[in-house]
Order: C-alpha cells, then structure tokens, then sequence
C-alpha cells in the first residue's frame, strides 16, 4: 500500500471562500489569484471551484495557458505583467491583461506589433516599495501608455502593504489609499486596489472596481491571530492528513528525536506519523504545536524528521494508536478544523507558505463539487 499520507483538495469550501469574497465586496468583479500553483493547491485541482470567478490572477505565462487550457475565456491578468518583450506575443494570442510597473514595460509594448490592443493594468507604488511607478511619475507613464495604439484600455492598481493589520499603532492603509486617491483622481480606467485582507477588513471604505482574492480563497486568514476563520466564515481549502503507523511508551528521561531535544518528565505515549519536512510539514515547528489524531486535539513531540514526527497521545484514548487519522492541519475527521495559520504561527511564519510547500511527493485527492 502506498505511504498514509495525502493532501485533500475541498473544492466546494474554494467556491465558498469565492462567494466570501463577492459577499464582501458586492459591488465589485473578483478575481481569483492562483499564482504560485493556486498557491501551492495546484491550478488544475481548484478550477472547478474557483471559475465562477470574474476572472483569474497569476504571474506566470504557463500558468495563464493552463487556465486557457481548462476551457477559462474570461479574463486572466497578469499581476507581474511581462518579462521580456516576447511574452506580448503570448498576451496577444492568449488575450491577456498585464500589470505594467516600470518604464521597460512600455518600452517593450511601443516595439510591439499587434492587431489587438491591449488591456494593462498601471501600478501605482504607493508605499509598498516593490513594483509600480512613484506618485511623482505616474501620470507621465499613464500619458505615455494612453498615447500608444498598442494599448487599449488602461486599469489603474496598487497594493496595500499592511491591509491586515495596523502600521506604527495607525490605520494600515489610510497613508497609500490618500495616495492612490490624489494621485489617480481625474484618471478614467477602473481600479483594483483591495487584496484579501482590505476585501475583508475595509471594503467600506475602498472603491474597487476589482477585488484580488488570494489567500482567503483557501482558507487562510490574513490578520490571524487577531482573527480566526470562522471570524470571516472561511473554510479550509486543503487538509494535510497522514496516519500514526508506530507507537512507544516513555519512561521518564527518555527522549525523542533527533538532537534528543525532548525529554520525556512523565510516562508517555507517542505515535509516530508518516509526515516530515521532506513533505512539506516545516522541520521547524517546535515540540508542543498543535496537531489533531482522531480530530482530538493534542501536540507535536521532539524535532520533525524528514519523513516523521511524533505526537503525544498520552490523554487521549486507548483508540488513538496505529493507523489512527492525524490531521497536519486543516479538516479533522469529524469536521474539526485545524487552521493552517495556527500551525503555521507555531512555525513563526505563515499559512502562505505551508501552503505552497505542499511537497510534490505528497499524493493529492480532490473533494469534488456537489
């Protein structure tokens, strides 16, 4: 039999965490971002889910085709816009939209031969200080693109760097939304501005034309831990699930693990489960995080290896033994949930990245629609 342990895909909780988004912001289009992968999902398994989207968000050229190739006609926008002047080429065969961040960008479409115009999305840095065009140089970039035939309509964006909590004890994002205001005042062209934690934390105060659903489509809560999913009434778009296949009994003084980085100050019982670093599951989760058998709540034991880890099962039931179902995180057996976020806060990162280090090793099933 192959080795116990596989990540499930719940499409039906994507289409609800999709619906969140159109509920919480009623009056604009979502997209639905499935870069990196559908951030680690994979795009293929969540599009069933994900396609009563008004269209889809990425960075990769591949990826647009593999939406394209899924039967999707609608809108894909490129968030990154093109890398080298050959990928309009593929924007015009493909009917892509693009982000254009920097002075090269329009270069490229100025050289670009095309029947078709395009539609780019003009990013403004408003204080993010990644991509787009200063406040200062903005407008002469807009003038620029508004005076090429290779560019039909013109969108105007930005990112918020701290939607999902406060900046220096201030509003999080008051600062770069009076920037976008001034600076895209009398500009037509729609906006998208919101990402998923202004889509769910400050909808009311932020006109978009375009809401950027990331991280909240799969169940990930942006401002956690001031908040919990079921704050925001979202559900987990992937259970990383194994089972128990050894048990010990500890004496006092005994430890566990590589480094012997646990000693054991009671008699114990541990359950070893098939699920390490080499899956995905981060080695630097420390003893004591949070961790379901059964959908019982209990703790990680000692360091992760690459392909164990230990839990304690010295509360639970007699029946918590081999073969038992652990859940790493997300849907218990019985409907209980695990955050990723509380398991990735154990880590001392985020939900985003377990996610996307989902290990190609790791067998995936898909809960289908109903």
């Amino acid at each position: 039999m192959p080795r116990p342990i596989e990540a499930l895909i719940h499409v039906p909780n994507l289409a609800h965490n999709l619906a969140r988004a159109r509920a919480c912001a009623p009056d604009a289009q979502v997209w639905a971002v499935v870069k990196a992968n559908a951030y680690g999902h994979g795009i293929e398994n969540v599009y069933e889910g994900l396609r009563a989207a008004d269209g889809f968000a990425l960075l990769d050229l591949d990826e647009a085709q593999r939406i394209r190739a899924l039967g999707w006609r609608g809108p894909i926008l490129l968030l990154e816009g093109c890398f080298e002047t050959r990928d309009l080429e593929l924007c015009s065969r493909l009917k892509l939209w693009h982000a254009v961040h920097c002075e090269q960008q329009i270069d490229w479409l100025a050289m670009h031969k095309t029947h078709e115009p395009h539609r780019v999305f003009l990013k403004l840095n408003s204080g993010m200080n990644r991509l787009g065009f200063a406040p200062q140089a903005f407008r002469a970039a807009w003038t620029r693109l508004n005076a090429l035939p290779q560019v039909d309509e013109i969108s105007l964006m930005t990112h918020f760097s701290d939607a999902d909590a406060l900046r220096f004890g201030k509003d999080g994002i008051q600062h770069q939304l009076d920037i976008f205001k001034q600076v895209c005042a009398d500009l037509p062209g729609e906006r998208t501005v919101s990402n998923s934690a202004a889509t769910l934390r400050h909808t009311a105060r932020v006109a978009s034309d375009w809401v950027r659903a990331g991280i909240m489509t799969y169940g990930g809560v942006p401002d956690y831990p001031e908040h919990g999913p079921e704050h925001w009434d979202l559900r987990p778009g992937m259970t990383l699930r194994s089972k128990i296949i050894g048990v010990q009994h500890l004496q006092p003084g005994d430890t566990v693990g590589y480094g012997s980085s646990f000693t054991a100050s009671q008699a114990m019982r541990i359950g070893i489960v098939a699920c390490g670093y080499a899956d995905g599951y981060p080695r630097h989760v420390p003893s004591g995080s949070p961790i379901l058998v059964d959908g019982q709540r209990t703790t990680t034991v000692g360091r992760v290896s690459m392909d164990m880890l230990a839990v304690d099962l010295t509360a639970l039931p007699a029946s918590a033994s081999f073969d038992s179902e652990v859940t790493l995180w997300g849907r218990g057996p019985k409907a209980q949930v695990l955050p990723i976020d509380e398991v990735a806060k154990a880590a001392g990162t985020i939900g985003y990245e377990l996610m996307c280090a989902l290990a190609k090793r790791v067998p995936v099933t898909i809960e289908p629609m109903v």
